[in-house]
């Protein structure tokens, strides 16, 4: 097991979950079962394995779900849960929302992501080349889903997730450091995506990249799902 790190871990957990209806029509995504077990459950045990012990579950749709099982702590991690309102802010209004519990540093993850990566590696890269932000990045080849960055000697060149450029050999692997000043310029109330905030961060030359080897896996998808059910189940 990983030496423990001090840095929490952001788990942006809240959003509707479309894709997986009629299943998240009751329950939320964090909820769902993937091998016999909520995925959170599989999230939060991998977290515990790679030295994470405190995590910030930012939650909306269905969450007070999530905090009822999951309460003040499982599987080693210390849970704190930071809700949307009255209206859904988007993931980046989600993370500036839960800035108070996050405090100066945190990763961010995917409420849908299983991601076998070492976090020790990523947190030492983001302190050593200090900047605000730092990105991880899969070189996907279009594979797994649409190839968005452009990485060139070990820096991010481009982001983005509409244009289809022929140099987009890497894709947003799905997790992320950040210093909670990134969040400065964004207004408390405004509904915003963390996508703004990277672009943002890249046009200052202050978004790091670190490329993982392991691929990703995720559960948002009825594909992704049943990928990730044979993968987890132990039989």
């Amino acid at each position: 097991m990983n030496q423990p790190l001090e840095i929490p871990v952001a788990i942006l957990a809240g959003g509707l979950a479309t894709r997986l209806r009629p299943i998240t029509e009751r329950i939320p995504k964090s909820l769902v079962p993937v091998a016999g077990r909520p995925f959170l459950a599989h999230q939060l045990e991998m977290l515990h394995a790679r030295g994470i012990r405190r995590a910030v579950l930012c939650i909306g749709h269905l969450g007070e779900l999530i905090q009822r099982d999951f309460g003040a702590e499982a599987f080693g991690v210390k849970l704190d849960y930071s809700f949307d309102g009255d209206k859904l802010l988007g993931t980046g209004g989600a993370i500036k929302r839960a800035l108070p519990r996050l405090g100066d540093e945190f990763f961010i993850l995917y409420g849908d992501s299983y991601l076998p990566v070492q976090y020790a590696p990523v947190a030492e890269t983001f302190h050593r080349r200090g900047r605000q932000g730092l990105m991880t990045v899969y070189c996907n080849e279009g594979k797994y889903d649409a190839s968005n960055v452009i990485f060139r000697n070990g820096e991010i060149v481009v982001y983005d997730k509409k244009a289809k450029l022929p140099e987009m050999h890497h894709i947003d692997y799905g997790l992320s450091m950040f210093q909670a000043s990134a969040f400065d310029e964004y207004a408390s109330d405004r509904a915003f995506d963390l996508a703004e905030v990277m672009a943002g961060l890249l046009r200052k030359k202050q978004l790091a990249g670190y490329e993982v080897r392991d691929r990703f896996y995720e559960m948002g998808s009825p594909a992704g799902l049943a990928e990730l059910e044979t993968i987890l189940n132990p039989r």
